[in-house]
């Protein structure tokens, strides 16, 4: 496959101009050079089309970001881009409230396990936290136990080393365990006892649960007087409908949902038993653009897409081809020790080991800087769309089969760090 190093002369003036106005330069870290290479990725994004995108300098990508997960049909879904035009011809929020609240809340608890009242937000961390404050309230309890990625808020970045500004008082009051360690959730209950609010976690990260540890988490979440949260921000409208839940008949008691909801519309919402959820009576959870309807319109069309074409099933047979196909190349090219892809099919992830004193995010910035020009765009993560078709797949594949060659001829040789063109990969942050 043609490989080429990009033009990104616009990409880097306005990048230039960007540190001057912009803490950190970027909105979104994820989104920001500390994730790509440096020198070699474009950095700003003009438009997008199915799974494709064109950045400003006009060169074209196969996208597997998907905007970080929200794009699950395809950028500029036209049933989806209809419903919002047709909203928007009424107008984006009002005064009152608006019927779409009530229909898309209506329509949630019908294919929502957990479901029986929601509540809506704007993205993940309000949601989580949403959740957290519910959950604080009913149980009269402050102390949270937590597993996985759950936003900016304080109760939880608090846990990891991005945690400037927060007071230690907060930091007091959430525990980490590890996902398949059921012994150190224990741990938690046994130093806390009678004092765990809630325990959070992602039904699913990367690792799929062994020895039925989503089970006993809420077994032993429940005999301690602890609510279960499922973080269903990633997994909901991606490993299924209702994510994890869904996935694993795992039915916890608040469940909180965003991103491939509504493709690429800024919402997410809270669902849980009602019982629980009334305390949302009093727990104040509200902000001007809560019921705001472009999106609960663009959420009603996706959820109508979803359920009319199969598309977790179209996940999931997508997914399998690159999650597959990308394991094979990497054993036909001998590097079994060092990447694979892991993890569901609908939602797998390219991982690299350490190798010698080669640290994994350098091996990492190699590869990616090697599908970044031929095409590809990618942070690791295959985020599967319903737009994605058999001939993206093959392109990804051959620029996967080129990338793995000259990653193995680089180690070989004992010189990635020479072959990396730019600055590589840096973590955002560490967990404590």
């Amino acid at each position: 496959m043609e490989s080429k190093k990009l033009s990104i002369n616009k990409s880097q003036d306005y990048w230039t101009r960007a540190i001057n106005v912009i803490p950190a330069g970027t909105q979104t870290f994820s989104k920001g050079p500390t994730q790509y290479v440096d020198g070699v990725a474009p950095k700003y994004l003009k438009r997008g089309k199915g799974c494709h995108v064109w950045y400003i300098d006009g060169n074209e990508f196969i996208d597997y970001g998907m905007a970080l997960g929200p794009i699950t049909l395809g950028y500029c879904y036209p049933k989806v881009d209809n419903a919002i035009k047709k909203q928007l011809a009424d107008g984006i929020t009002f005064s009152l409230m608006h019927p779409l609240e009530v229909e898309l809340s209506e329509k949630l608890i019908e294919i929502i396990p957990c479901a029986e009242m929601v509540r809506f937000g704007k993205n993940g961390s309000d949601a989580t936290s949403g959740a957290v404050r519910c959950a604080r309230a009913y149980t009269g309890r402050e102390k949270i136990a937590c597993c996985g990625y759950h936003g900016w808020q304080d109760w939880y970045i608090c846990t990891t080393t991005r945690d400037k500004g927060i007071p230690n008082s907060t930091k007091e009051l959430t525990y980490t365990f590890q996902y398949n360690n059921i012994d150190s959730l224990e741990k938690i209950f046994k130093e806390h006892q009678g004092q765990i609010a809630a325990v959070i976690m992602e039904g699913i990260t990367i690792e799929e649960p062994q020895n039925d540890f989503l089970a006993k988490v809420r077994d032993l979440t429940h005999k301690n007087g602890s609510l279960l949260i499922f973080d269903e921000i990633v997994n909901g409208f991606r490993i299924a409908i209702a994510g994890a839940q869904e996935y694993y008949g795992i039915f916890p008691d608040i469940a909180t949902f965003g991103k491939g909801m509504a493709n690429g519309m800024p919402i997410s919402f809270i669902a849980g038993k009602k019982e629980i959820m009334q305390e949302f009576n009093e727990v104040f959870f509200s902000f001007t653009f809560g019921g705001e309807v472009l999106s609960l319109a663009a959420a009603m069309a996706t959820i109508n897409v979803f359920k009319t074409n199969d598309v977790i099933k179209y996940f999931h047979v997508q997914g399998s081809k690159l999650k597959d196909g990308y394991n094979k190349l990497v054993k036909e090219n001998g590097l079994e020790k060092i990447t694979g892809a892991i993890g569901l099919p609908e939602h797998s992830v390219i991982f690299f080991n350490s190798h010698k004193e080669l640290d994994s995010l350098i091996i990492k910035s190699l590869f990616q800087q090697e599908l970044i020009k031929r095409g590809i765009l990618t942070i690791g993560v295959q985020n599967i769309c319903y737009s994605l078709n058999d001939s993206d797949i093959k392109k990804t594949l051959e620029a996967y089969n080129d990338s793995l060659k000259i990653l193995n001829k680089a180690i070989t040789q004992e010189k990635v760090l020479e072959y990396i063109e730019g600055k590589p990969i840096r973590p955002i942050f560490k967990r404590w």
